[in-house]
């Protein structure tokens, strides 16, 4: 295998230097690569609190980078121009699972909620989520954000899709209730959507924990159904918190083109480091083979599965680093390409650990990702977002 990275790229980095004491977790971090509609190429990232209460507010500073000539050189803009989305058979475009759709949390004290079905404390800040039936919350608490642009328009319409779940669960937390789904959408050979989402709790034995699940919308995401759920079945011997653990999140699904589903979930929590699992299905997500540990650690897995049929893993904590499968399938992986310099004892000193990428070509992929402590002229250090461009080969 020939990996080659270029150097990094600035996108942009904070106004401000690190300093001791000083909590600014949420501003430059989350970055995500997107395809603009115009052909150019934008990588947006967070300036705000990694809080439900910041869910659709306006980023506090400009927090978007353009490229016009593939990621060579960008200029960091205030831009709203539509990101070009998932072109569906019927030459519409569609934007599902993104946070880019994912609309303000609503107060909790403007609605009459139905029964509470139990409280989860969470591992990081031992913040309660008081969980509901989604099939029994007001219309505004239902369904999945997205949004639509017709055939031949510029401008995204904003939508909220049907969700089919009978026994899914949502949450209020920290005053507000969050409607969120997030997961990669593929089209699939037959012209349907799926999806493999979180968080995705449910009733009975496995409440505590979060699960993903495996969606099917087979009429252009006006309407999405579940499939199969992927429970958390944590490997005990290799993880010991794993009875602690909050679950599977941040799932990560690359579509192989026998139609496979490849699935990578996320443990890390705030109990620590936690193993990255890897399930599959072989019938359009509704049975999940075992979850099986790739590897002891990992935040926000991303896949992306290139022309030349390389399967790239991205994710982070500590630092951020990319890894490849070049059987395609993510049956072995080879060595990690670390893409910052981890210094700092723990998991989030160094980057966010969350990272995008963007294919260019068969061979040739962007990633972007968080830096922290990037070195000033006058000895400081500044957090940033940064991109490069990767081509991998046999």
């Amino acid at each position: 295998m020939n990996v080659v990275l270029s150097d990094p790229v600035l996108i942009a980095e904070s106004s401000f230097f690190n300093e001791t004491g000083v909590d600014r977790w949420g501003l430059y971090q989350f970055p995500q690569l997107s395809r603009l509609l115009d052909g150019r190429i934008a990588v947006t990232f967070h300036i705000n609190a990694d809080s439900a209460t910041a869910y659709g507010k306006a980023a506090l500073e400009p927090n978007r980078g353009v490229s016009s000539d593939g990621g060579v050189t960008w200029a960091r803009v205030e831009s709203s121009d539509p990101v070009s989305g998932l072109l569906l058979p019927n030459a519409e475009r569609l934007l599902v699972g993104d946070p880019a759709v994912t609309p303000p949390a609503l107060k909790i004290s403007g609605y009459a909620l139905p029964r509470e079905r139990g409280t989860v404390i969470g591992s990081y800040g031992q913040q309660p989520y008081v969980c509901y039936r989604h099939d029994e919350l007001p219309a505004e608490l239902q369904g999945v954000p997205s949004a639509r642009m017709p055939k031949g328009a510029n401008t995204w319409n904003m939508e909220r899709a049907r969700l089919d779940d009978p026994e899914m669960l949502r949450y209020s937390t920290e005053g507000v209730f969050p409607v969120t789904c997030w997961g990669d959408v593929h089209l699939t050979s037959d012209n349907a959507l799926v999806t493999v989402v979180y968080p995705c709790r449910t009733e009975g034995d496995n409440f505590r924990h979060i699960h993903s699940a495996c969606y099917r919308s087979n009429d252009s995401g006006h309407s999405w159904q579940v499939q199969g759920r992927l429970l958390y079945r944590p490997d005990e011997a290799a993880d010991p918190q794993a009875a602690k653990r909050d679950g599977f999140t941040e799932p990560t699904c690359a579509l192989l083109p026998d139609g496979e589903m490849v699935a990578v979930l996320r443990t890390t929590d705030g109990n620590g480091d936690g193993p990255l699992y890897l399930s599959r299905s072989a019938n359009g997500g509704s049975d999940w083979s075992p979850p099986r540990v790739i590897r002891k650690n990992g935040a926000l897995p991303r896949l992306l599965r290139l022309g030349n049929g390389v399967l790239v893993l991205s994710t982070g904590r500590p630092g951020a680093d990319l890894s490849f499968s070049m059987d395609g399938r993510g049956e072995s992986w080879g060595e990690r390409y670390p893409l910052v310099p981890v210094v700092g004892p723990g998991n989030q000193d160094d980057s966010c650990g969350y990272t995008s990428m963007l294919a260019l070509s068969d061979d040739t992929f962007l990633v972007t990702y968080s830096w922290f402590k990037k070195p000033t002229a006058d000895g400081q250090t500044r957090k940033a977002i940064f991109v490069r461009r990767v081509q991998v080969s046999s």
